[in-house]
């Protein structure tokens, strides 16, 4: 082959393979992350998510992914016991497939981590009324559970595109979109890791009723719903809110309580620990700046700075 017709060949592979990595393409109703600029995360546990996987230092990629996830390029988002799901639209007309997986905790930790939370009227009621308190983060270590992964090694990540990076964007857009998944419902957290909702807080009430000695009240009847065949309701409703929270609680006198009205039901643990990272982190997410604004060497001058005057790395 000629030289020149070499260098048309080349050329027509160097076209291809720029439209394999071009931009994406435009998708209708994904699902786009709700923050627009700035950080993804609002809630303690989506940031701390975010925090562990930030740490492990995947540069631009995790860059990249935040617009994929704010363009609204993943299609689909499942999360089940050890496997989150995803569909996301990359250049090619063929979305990619997507997975992340984690160790589920076993059914037998499990029971030894509800025993705790049960045995705690703390936990008990935050849990039952649809929060995660900063502090389970601790008791869950405690138990040999770490919420999170300390490794990336810890996480099982597979993605059907081209890219060989792991992760690639596709994997990075799913990252940020499950914070937010997080964000909106903390329990598919726990969730991932092999509980869901509704497993976690029957053994709670079942715990702390066989604790109380008290029985749960039935859940309250809608009685406007219709009667079925029988002459009995069938709409039921689930406990919600202060109903949720207080139902395994046995009921104190009012007398008996109004001296300690203000003062909280159990010792509060101290705060868990947060993960601590090198004070220049932000600058190797964010990358070098503009050339107009100084480029790579306002980053090195800024790194300097950050060390110079901020607190010394562990």
């Amino acid at each position: 082959m000629c030289a020149s017709r070499r260098h048309g060949a080349q050329r027509s592979a160097d076209v291809s393979d720029f439209a394999d990595y071009g931009r994406p393409r435009r998708v209708d109703g994904g699902l786009r992350a709700r923050s627009a600029r700035g950080a993804i995360g609002r809630s303690w546990w989506s940031r701390r998510f975010l925090e562990v996987l930030e740490s492990f230092a995947l540069g631009t990629r995790l860059t990249r992914g935040r617009s994929y996830a704010r363009a609204g390029q993943v299609l689909t988002l499942d999360i089940t016991p050890g496997r989150v799901s995803a569909v996301v639209q990359g250049s090619r007309p063929q979305p990619y497939q997507v997975s992340i997986g984690v160790r589920p905790f076993p059914a037998a930790l499990w029971s030894r981590i509800e025993d705790e939370l049960a045995g705690q009227a703390f936990f008990s009621a935050r849990l039952l009324a649809g929060d995660l308190p900063d502090e389970l983060e601790e008791l869950f270590a405690a138990a040999g559970a770490p919420l999170f992964p300390a490794a990336v090694d810890e996480l099982t990540q597979r993605c059907n595109c081209p890219d060989f990076a792991v992760p690639c964007k596709h994997l990075a857009a799913t990252f940020y979109l499950l914070a937010e998944a997080f964000d909106a419902d903390p329990f598919e957290l726990l969730h991932w890791r092999g509980r869901s909702r509704a497993e976690l807080l029957d053994e709670l009430r079942a715990r702390r009723a066989a604790a109380t000695g008290v029985t749960p009240p039935p859940p309250p009847v809608d009685e406007t719903s219709e009667p079925d065949g029988a002459g009995s309701a069938v709409d039921v409703l689930t406990p919600v809110g202060a109903a949720r929270a207080l139902a395994g609680l046995s009921a104190t006198p009012l007398a008996e309580a109004a001296d300690r009205f203000w003062s909280a039901p159990v010792p509060l643990p101290d705060r868990p620990p947060r993960l601590v990272t090198g004070t220049d982190l932000l600058l190797r997410q964010l990358g070098a700046p503009a050339a107009t604004i100084g480029g790579p060497g306002t980053l090195e001058r800024l790194r300097r700075a950050y060390r110079a005057f901020g607190p010394a790395d562990p």
